[in-house]
């Protein structure tokens, strides 16, 4: 009798060991992906943060509705327009320095109108 491992992958099922029912099935965590916002409906914040940051100023942009994809894609966008580092994860683009006003421009350009300065 051949099993599909397809469907019995012990990796989904970490928490449950056995269970003799025999209709049992395993939940199986399944991320829900949000689908992005156009650019015009999304509603960004640019500001200034040096929290936790050993005193250096970064541009924080925050607000952004999507999936993770297309927010890695525009942080690349910023950063490299930019000619510096940073990140993009967790719903907010970090770019390292003083670039506010040159991101709330880029943002602007790529069509992003609801996007305003914070602070």
């Amino acid at each position: 009798m051949a099993k599909n491992t397809k469907s019995n992958d012990w990796k989904d099922r970490l928490n449950v060991v056995y269970s003799t029912n025999p209709d049992f099935r395993y939940e199986t965590e399944e991320e829900e992906e949000t689908t992005t916002l156009p650019p015009a409906q999304q509603k960004l914040r640019v500001q200034l943060d040096r929290k936790n940051r050993g005193g250096k100023v970064v541009t924080l942009v925050t607000g952004f509705v999507g999936t993770e994809d297309d927010l890695k894609e525009l942080g690349k966008l910023l950063k490299s327009k930019c000619g510096v580092g940073g990140s993009a994860k967790d719903g907010e683009i970090i770019v390292q320095g003083d670039f506010k006003q040159k991101v709330l421009e880029l943002l602007k350009k790529e069509g992003y109108t609801q996007s305003k300065p914070v602070g």
